[in-house]
């Protein structure tokens, strides 16, 4: 153990600087901003305090045992900052770079949402009409909830429609992946029950993986594709996203994959050196920084124009709170005004994500990375970009923890 963690910090501080140097867009924010950025982390417990330590990227992930992280820093709608940091596993040469891949856990459920509100602008659904209308290899249970009420869209992006399963574990390789129709049913090689109403839709909110598999085989059968074919055909190839995929188990081919570790920074154990997310919807994207910065900033120029990538009457509802709900059309939805910001989090077994757009100013963050704690070391990621870049947007109002 102690000689793993010597030859990770060793092969750690020497790949920093080469990630840094070599995929740093240093042309696009001034040298004091990058280097402050870059060595002003903060412990969670003592922001606030004027004599605070600050701390360099790469001992805060030497710190929270994270081998890698990839960051993309958004201003006035475009990305001003990207860089890898780390390795893709301890143990070897490879460091993270700019088109290094994760996991993101549940920002997979923006992704989603996108591709739900693309559906919309095509017609082929609409928000607000029952789910079942859509429905064709599966239906909603009929029963003493769903008599009231009709499951919508709009409920399932919103965490509003009643749906039980909060969130999936992920596969190791040699397991057995359940296709769709066997998550939501409970069957095997499912690790649950099935997904259920739990309460009159649209009365209430309460997080589910769930709700997000049925809008997963909705999209299905209403395009007849499979769901990754529809997400590159309706997303990804549009906004240039050329990295991502939800294909699982992620296959070695797609090249330059961040590498699962644990709450230690030890690789975790698994022939491939990564797990599978068979529920694409909920938790099975793959992507980089700089792709998922260009759905954040799609996002926030929708909102200036009718011919964005979705218009900005239907963006305007995507960033409005949902009745009973923390989340708009998929992405949390916290503050007000100058304030207003869109965000999610992500966390797979040994994968921590955070996207984050602000809607008045045309900044934002994203931060990845390959190991168990990440959720930690991004957050203090993301405070010292508010820090330095000067947001207008108080870290306590913003952010959040993940959802698992």
């Amino acid at each position: 153990m102690t000689n793993i963690i010597i030859k990770f910090s060793c092969l750690f501080l020497l790949s920093l600087s080469v990630a840094t140097n070599l995929f740093a867009n240093t042309n696009t924010i001034n040298e004091k901003e990058r280097i402050a950025f870059e060595s002003s982390l903060i412990e969670h417990s003592d922001r606030g305090r004027p004599d605070a330590e600050k701390w360099p990227i790469e001992k805060r992930l030497q710190h929270h045992g994270v081998p890698g992280a990839s960051v993309a820093i958004i201003k006035d709608h475009q990305v001003v900052w990207s860089s890898g940091y780390g390795v893709k596993q301890v143990g070897k040469p490879e460091m993270i770079d700019t088109d290094s891949v994760f996991s993101v856990g549940s920002v997979s459920k923006i992704a989603n949402a996108a591709l739900i509100l693309r559906l919309v602008v095509e017609g082929k659904v609409d928000l607000d009409t029952d789910v079942n209308t859509y429905l064709k290899s599966w239906k909603v249970e009929s029963n003493r909830y769903s008599r009231e009420r009709k499951v919508t869209l709009r409920m399932i992006l919103a965490h509003t429609a009643g749906f039980s399963q909060h969130g999936f574990g992920d596969f190791y390789p040699g397991e057995q992946l359940p296709n769709a129709l066997q998550t939501l049913n409970g069957e095997y090689p499912a690790k649950h029950g099935p997904v259920e109403l739990m309460f009159t839709p649209g009365t209430e909110m309460d997080y589910s993986g769930g709700g997000t598999t049925v809008s997963q085989v909705l999209v299905e059968d209403v395009t007849g594709m499979k769901y990754e074919e529809a997400a590159q055909k309706f997303v990804f190839n549009p906004l240039g996203m050329t990295r991502s995929t939800f294909a699982n188990p992620l296959p070695a081919s797609h090249g330059n994959i961040a590498k699962a570790h644990d709450g230690d920074g030890n690789p975790t154990a698994l022939p491939r050196g990564y797990e599978a997310m068979p529920e694409m919807a909920a938790s099975g994207l793959w992507t980089t920084a700089n792709d998922l910065a260009k759905l954040v900033i799609a996002f926030q120029k929708s909102l200036q124009t009718d011919n964005g990538f979705i218009p900005k009457e239907l963006a305007q509802d995507m960033m409005t709170r949902v009745n009973n709900s923390w989340h708009g059309l998929g992405p949390r939805i916290n503050g007000e005004g100058q304030n207003k910001v869109f965000h999610h989090g992500g966390a797979n077994n040994s994968y921590k994500a955070w996207i984050e757009g602000h809607l008045a100013t045309g900044t934002g963050i994203v931060v990845l990375t390959n190991g168990r704690n990440g959720h930690r070391l991004y957050s203090e990621i993301r405070k010292s970009a508010e820090d330095v870049f000067n947001w207008p947007v108080d870290v306590s109002t913003s952010f959040q923890r993940p959802d698992f």
